[in-house]
């Protein structure tokens, strides 16, 4: 497949505070991310989650249903019952024929609770991840026996984090288990994407591309934000994250750290949106990849 650019929503509507876009239609999200130029969305809570309607909804638009974001609790189960839970939303992708699967640990994270700052993140004690990495390599080798790659969220305020934490879980994994290489996150966490990108290339089969606002991300560290006081920003300031090409992530040396690479580059910007236009923003953001992309090689 041919490197296609796609959207996640929460530039419009974000999903772990409900109430910041929620007024924004889905329509408009389409409408708006057509016009900047994706040709895929990933899944937000304004989805609907049944497979004729999903595809009414993105049809009209042109839209391709790329993925959507599963919250793991392979900490508290095993992968028999992982997949109970996960069945739903992998027949809904299989049906709308998604090849990833966004896949996260969530059951001790504190991203989503707005009252924890990030300093109280859980780390996994090093004797656990094998256990973990038994799980969520099952279930990766089931996902992928039905035609869809499960593809790790690495994210700030969970137990994959940092680029410590990043390594062990890849050395805790086995081979059906690749990674989604989230720019943003990466540089927050500590780590550098470039230096990812080029030691784990062969299992890397999604991207997410947000930039980073050094600032923002200086100030949350010193202070010890919570990630959504962070990503919204405080007052009228603009958040940590931002669109390719808005920040301090060089793309074009992301790319060119990915030789070969086919799939999706999603942007997946948490923004406010009332802060920062999701249309304007998300222009800027796809000349941007579209630029880095051509001097990687990669157009």
């Amino acid at each position: 497949m041919p490197i296609r650019i796609g959207a996640n929503p929460i530039g419009w509507s974000n999903d772990d505070l409900q109430d910041i876009g929620g007024a924004t239609p889905l329509e408009t999200c389409l409408a708006e991310a057509r016009e900047a130029g994706f040709v895929g969305m990933e899944l937000g809570h304004k989805f609907p989650r049944e497979p004729l309607a999903l595809k009414a909804a993105l049809d009209p638009f042109g839209m391709a249903c790329i993925s959507g974001w599963y919250s793991a609790e392979l900490l508290k189960r095993d992968a028999d019952e992982e997949m109970k839970h996960l069945r739903p939303h992998l027949d809904l992708l299989k049906a709308m024929g998604s090849t990833v699967l966004v896949f996260a640990e969530t059951s001790n994270a504190i991203h989503g609770d707005r009252g924890k700052p990030l300093s109280q993140r859980p780390v996994m004690a090093a004797g656990d991840w094998a256990q973990f990495g038994r799980r969520i390599t099952e279930v990766a080798e089931r996902t992928l026996a039905e035609g869809v790659r499960l593809v790790y969220h690495h994210h700030i305020g969970t137990i994959v984090e940092s680029e410590a934490d990043i390594d062990a879980f890849m050395a805790a994994t086995g081979e059906a288990v690749h990674l989604l290489l989230d720019t943003g996150h990466a540089t927050w966490g500590g780590a550098d994407p470039v230096k990812l990108a080029g030691r784990y290339r062969s299992r890397i089969s999604h991207v997410h591309a947000k930039d980073v606002r050094k600032g923002v991300m200086e100030q949350a560290r010193k202070e010890d934000w919570s990630f959504l006081d962070a990503i919204l920003g405080k007052g009228r300031e603009l958040g940590v994250y931002t669109v390719p090409g808005d920040g301090m992530v060089d793309y074009p040396a992301v790319f060119k750290a990915l030789p070969g690479y086919s799939g999706w580059v999603v942007v997946e910007a948490e923004q406010d949106p009332e802060k920062a236009h999701p249309l304007t923003y998300a222009k800027k953001g796809v000349a941007h990849l579209k630029q880095s992309l051509k001097e990687a090689g990669l157009a």
